[in-house]
């Protein structure tokens, strides 16, 4: 039996807690059903004989406490919710024993916001991981050394686990059933579940806010003035005229406040912009990249796709908002 701990973590989404226990127990029932025995011997740890989520709205009882846990093989850290900071201090005794389980072996996947824990414990550093898009600019500022790629809505590497916002955790956890169970158990948990099994990034679903939780306010005003002037023409040499800087004190210092080159930034902001645009529907294409700046068609196309992982006229269709005979 593969034994499977979900953490009962202070500050948990108890829905990821609740369907990860569901995915496991159900993916048994599939097994069984087949004749085949059952795979997961699923368990909720914890350091407290209960635990209140929601305000006290739900209640927790862990099946095991982590000091008498003898044997892992996989760990699951479900997300988080509210602010971070407060959340990793509230769990520092879960993220430090996941840690030490992973030296022995143990495997461990971390749900959305969840991999605050991860990272806070040092498992992460020179490595990926993926998080909610909207937590992703506050994990790679407190946590430089990790490679945070948003635009996944799964990681998997050396035996650590990521997923994306919302509901992507889904995906890692038939990610993982496959892993386990093979492709053809988690193609029906997959069906099961009504859940897009191989859905590989979550960049269609990112609302871009740029990193202002840092301390220059300088580059806080360029990160302004471009928000505000992104339909116009900008230029890295113009801005850090602008701005009373010299070119390579400029890029230097806006690379380390926001974590975007200058470049980068401009064409996020042009592009969230465009989305914007593109969702009221009410424009062409060719009138929402004009409006934004650009002026070549593929230009405009790559960099939205790039950036969204769709093109503008498949945003379009999947996003605008469909208008009433």
């Amino acid at each position: 039996m593969i034994q499977i701990f979900i953490l009962t973590v202070r500050n948990a989404a108890v829905a990821s807690i609740a369907d990860c226990q569901h995915v496991f127990t159900m993916v048994n029932t599939f097994l069984t059903d087949r004749g085949k025995k059952p795979l997961f011997d699923v368990r909720l740890a914890g350091i407290t004989d209960e635990v209140k989520y929601n305000g006290g709205l739900f209640k927790v009882t862990p099946d095991v406490r982590l000091e008498d846990i003898q044997t892992a093989d996989l760990i699951i850290i479900p997300a988080l919710t509210g602010d971070m900071s407060t959340a990793v201090m509230l769990n520092t005794a879960y993220s430090l024993w996941a840690a030490e389980q992973y030296k022995e072996g143990v495997e461990i996947a971390s749900l959305s916001s969840g991999v605050f824990l991860l990272a806070f414990a040092g498992l992460l550093q020179g490595r990926q991981c993926t998080t909610h898009w909207n937590y992703a600019n506050e994990l790679k500022y407190y946590y430089p050394s990790i490679d945070v790629a948003d635009e996944r809505m799964i990681t998997d590497q050396h035996g650590l686990y990521s997923s994306g916002g919302g509901n992507a955790y889904w995906n890692l956890l038939l990610h993982l059933v496959e892993k386990y169970a093979g492709r053809e158990i988690a193609i029906y948990a997959a069906k099961y579940f009504v859940i897009d099994l191989d859905k590989s990034i979550q960049s269609p679903f990112i609302v871009f806010h740029g990193l202002k939780d840092h301390h220059d306010d300088s580059i806080k005003d360029v990160q302004l003035y471009i928000e505000k002037h992104y339909k116009n023409k900008l230029t890295v040499d113009e801005l850090a005229k602008h701005f009373n800087m010299s070119r390579r004190s400029f890029e230097r210092r806006f690379k380390k406040a926001t974590r975007n080159t200058v470049a980068e930034y401009i064409q996020r902001v042009k592009i969230e912009g465009a989305k914007k645009q593109l969702e009221i529907g009410r424009k062409s294409i060719q009138e929402v990249m004009l409006n934004v700046g650009y002026t070549d068609t593929q230009t405009f196309r790559d960099v939205f796709r790039r950036n969204t992982g769709m093109t503008p006229v498949e945003y379009k269709n999947k996003y605008a908002r469909k208008m009433l005979d």
